[in-house]
C-alpha cells in the first residue's frame, strides 16, 4: 500500500498535467487523489506503521509507550508485525483510529486554515473588481508596450509579494490582468510570470511564502537575516527570465473592451473607498498575525468582515439591481469554487504522503545521497515542483533541528563542527531553504499555491506551461542560487 500511495499520487499527477486533453477538470482528479490516497493509507496502516515508515506514528508510539531511546521504539514497532489474533487486531485498531482522529484531523486544520485564507482573499479581490476598484490602478499604467507593461507587474507583484504574501498578491494581480489584457494566451504568459514573481517575492521576506513564515515562527530563520541575505539571489531569480523575455517579447497588448457602467453602478468615491478598504484589509493581514499570533486567515476573515459591513451600508438605500450586483452574497457567487476544490483535493493527497512517511524517507534518502547543504536544498527546490513546499520544509524542519551553538564547541571534528555550523539560527541550510523551497515550485505551475491560484483563476494549462514558462523558471532558479553560493562564500571568506 506504500508503493499504491505513490502511484495513486503519480496518475493524478498526470491526470491533471493533462487536464485538457482528458477534458476533466483538474478538481476532479485531485478530489480523486486526495481521497484514495488516505484510502489506501488506512488499509495498509498495519504493514506502512507497523513497518516504522511514519516518523509522526513513531513519535505517537515513543510517547503512549514510554520509550526514550529510538531504537527501542524501531523494536517495539518491528514487534508488532509478528503479532496475531486479537493482539494484532487492538493494534490495527489503535492504528486506524490514529490515522483518523490525529492525523486527519491535525493535516484538515492546517488545510483549512488554507482554504478559509483562500477564499477570504478571493472574496475581497472579487469586491474590488465588482466595485470596478482595480479601474483606479488600470487608468494610471497608459502603456500598452508587451515588455514594458511585463516589467511594470513583475516588479509591482515582487514587492507586493514580501509584503502581503505570494498567494494573495497572485490573486490580486491577476485580477489586475483581466482589466489589462484581453487576449487569453497573453494573459496566460503575463499570469504565469506573476507567479514567478510572487514566489520570488515571498521568498526573502519572513511573512511573504508558509514556508518563511514557518521557518520565521520556528526560530530558525531571523527578518534581518533573511531580507539581507535572499534578496538579492531572490532579485536574480526574477530578473533573469525578464531579461530574456525582452530579447524575445514583440508588440502590444490589446486592451480588454469592457463597458464602463461605472456611472450606473459605483461613483469615482466608491471605487477609491473599496480598492484602499480592500488592498488595506489584505495588508492588515500580517500585522494581524505579528500582533496576535493567531493564523492568517483570522486576519482574512476579520478583513472580510470589515469590508462586508462597508458595503452593506453603503448599498443600503441603492435600487435592486445594484444590491444583486454589488452586494457581498452576490458577489460569493461568483467566487471560483472549483479552484478551492482543487487545493482541498492536492493538500490532502500530499498530507497522507506526510503522514505515512514518504516525505521524510525522501529527505533522509537526500541527506545520505547528497551530503552537501547546496545540493540538498537545492534538491527539494526541484521537489517543490511537484510536491507542495509546506511538506518539505516541514520535514527539513523535523529532520535537521536547529543546533545551538553553544553545542559546537563540543563537536571535536573540525568537519562536523563546519557541517554543524550550517544548522545554527540563520545558517546557510535555513536561510538557502527559504530561497529554494519558496521559488523551486515555479519550475511548475502546480508547485506553488501561487501557481496553483493562478492555474484555477485562468484556466492555463499545464502542459501551456511546461513548454512556455518551465524552462524561465528553471534558469531563474539556478541563477538565483548560484548567486546565494557566491554570496555566502564571500560573507564566510
Amino acid at each position: 500500500m506504500f508503493i499504491l500511495m505513490i502511484v495513486i499520487f503519480v496518475l493524478g499527477y498526470l491526470a491533471i498535467a493533462l487536464e485538457h486533453p482528458l477534458k476533466v477538470d483538474k478538481a476532479v482528479s485531485a478530489l480523486a487523489i486526495g481521497t484514495l490516497c488516505w484510502v489506501a493509507y488506512i488499509f495498509g496502516a498495519f504493514d506502512i506503521l507497523g513497518g516504522g515508515l511514519s516518523p509522526a506514528f513513531s513519535k505517537y508510539v515513543a510517547a503512549r509507550e514510554g520509550l526514550q531511546d529510538e531504537g527501542a521504539v524501531k523494536t517495539f514497532l518491528a514487534s508488532l508485525i509478528h503479532l496475531e489474533g486479537a493482539e494484532r487486531h487492538e493494534w490495527l485498531e489503535i492504528m486506524r483510529e490514529w490515522i483518523v482522529e490525529v492525523q486527519i484531523i491535525e493535516h484538515l486544520g492546517e488545510i483549512a486554515e488554507i482554504l478559509f485564507f483562500l477564499l477570504g482573499a478571493m472574496t475581497i479581490v472579487e469586491v474590488i473588481d465588482q466595485h470596478e476598484g482595480f479601474k483606479v490602478i488600470t487608468d494610471k499604467i497608459h502603456t500598452t508596450k508587451k515588455v514594458k507593461l511585463l516589467w511594470i507587474i513583475s516588479l509591482l507583484t515582487f514587492f507586493m509579494s514580501a509584503v502581503l504574501d505570494n498567494l494573495t498578491t497572485t490573486i490580486v494581480m491577476v485580477a489586475l490582468l483581466r482589466k489589462l489584457v484581453s487576449d487569453k494566451k497573453t494573459r496566460w504568459f503575463f499570469a504565469s510570470i506573476v507567479v514567478l514573481a510572487a514566489n520570488a517575492g515571498g521568498a526573502w521576506s519572513p511573512i511573504g511564502d508558509v514556508t518563511t513564515i514557518m521557518l520565521w515562527i520556528g526560530g530558525q530563520v531571523s527578518t534581518v537575516a533573511i531580507i539581507t541575505r535572499v534578496f538579492l539571489p531572490s532579485v536574480v531569480n526574477i530578473l533573469v527570465p525578464l531579461i530574456i523575455i525582452s530579447f524575445t517579447m514583440k508588440g502590444n497588448i490589446m486592451r480588454p473592451d469592457i463597458k464602463d457602467n461605472g456611472n450606473e453602478l459605483t461613483s469615482l468615491f466608491e471605487r477609491k473607498l473599496l480598492l484602499i478598504i480592500g488592498v488595506g484589509g489584505l495588508l492588515f493581514v500580517p500585522v494581524f498575525k505579528t500582533v496576535t499570533h493567531l493564523p492568517p486567515y483570522m486576519g482574512m476573515l476579520l478583513s472580510l468582515s470589515i469590508i462586508w459591513l462597508v458595503t452593506e451600508i453603503l448599498h443600503k438605500g441603492k435600487d435592486v439591481e445594484i444590491k444583486a450586483k454589488l452586494k457581498i452574497v452576490a458577489i460569493l457567487k461568483r467566487v471560483e469554487l472549483p479552484t478551492v476544490f482543487f487545493f482541498l483535493g492536492i493538500l490532502s493527497a500530499v498530507a497522507a504522503l506526510q503522514s505515512a512517511g514518504h516525505l521524510a524517507l525522501m529527505a533522509k534518502s537526500l541527506d545520505d545521497s547528497l551530503g552537501n547543504v547546496y545540493l540538498i536544498n537545492i534538491a527539494i527546490g526541484f521537489l517543490s515542483a511537484i510536491v507542495d513546499n509546506v511538506p518539505l520544509v516541514a520535514g527539513a524542519m523535523g529532520m535537521y533541528p536547529i543546533v545551538d551553538p553553544a553545542h559546537l564547541l563540543a563537536i571535536t571534528d573540525p568537519a562536523a563542527m563546519q557541517y554543524a555550523h550550517n544548522f545554527i539560527q540563520d545558517g546557510i541550510f535555513w536561510e538557502f531553504l527559504a530561497y529554494t523551497a519558496g521559488t523551486g515550485g515555479s519550475i511548475l505551475i502546480i508547485g506553488s499555491a501561487a501557481g496553483v491560484a493562478a492555474m484555477g483563476l485562468e484556466k492555463i494549462d499545464f502542459i501551456w506551461y511546461l513548454k512556455n514558462i518551465s524552462l524561465l523558471a528553471l534558469l531563474g532558479y539556478l541563477a538565483g542560487a548560484g548567486v546565494y553560493y557566491l554570496q555566502s562564500l564571500i560573507l564566510h571568506l
